[in-house]
């Protein structure tokens, strides 16, 4: 099946009316890498912070890495510490390539490692354990 990259924007413009948090997210990645729209990284920032307000945790981790690539470290910092309390491993490990990098604190690196081992430690459930030992 060939990808109707316009289509899928299109249909991600709809979705986003209709309150999808994903949509927003997806919305987001097209601007970002220019698919099936231009490239335009103020609409992508735009899309993912819609997303982040909702509740979105990798368009939360995408805002991090924008700041960071702008040298905002606290920004940065503060977008990687909520989406690591939201239990995302990626930002732990952006937190930490920053603490290595000396643009965050060894405090900073802890808040996020506690956060993220809560959020894990509160996602655990025995059906998940199950579903996971079963291969789903």
């Amino acid at each position: 099946m060939q990808k109707d990259l316009k289509k899928a924007v299109e249909l991600w413009a709809e979705a986003v009316e209709l309150g999808s948090i994903d949509a927003l997210y997806n919305h987001g990645n097209a601007y970002r890498y220019g698919e099936g729209v231009e490239q335009d990284m103020a609409k992508a920032v735009e899309f993912y912070e819609k997303a982040a307000m909702q509740g979105h945790v990798r368009a939360r981790h995408n805002l991090g890495y924008v700041e960071a690539k702008k040298g905002n470290h606290d920004r940065a910092v503060r977008h990687f510490l909520i989406s690591a309390k939201m239990g995302y491993e990626n930002s732990i490990k952006a937190i930490k390539e920053m603490f290595m990098a000396g643009v965050a604190t060894k405090e900073q690196y802890a808040e996020a490692l506690k956060g993220y081992q809560e959020a894990v430690e509160e996602m655990k459930s025995h059906d998940r354990d199950e579903a996971k030992r079963l291969g789903y």
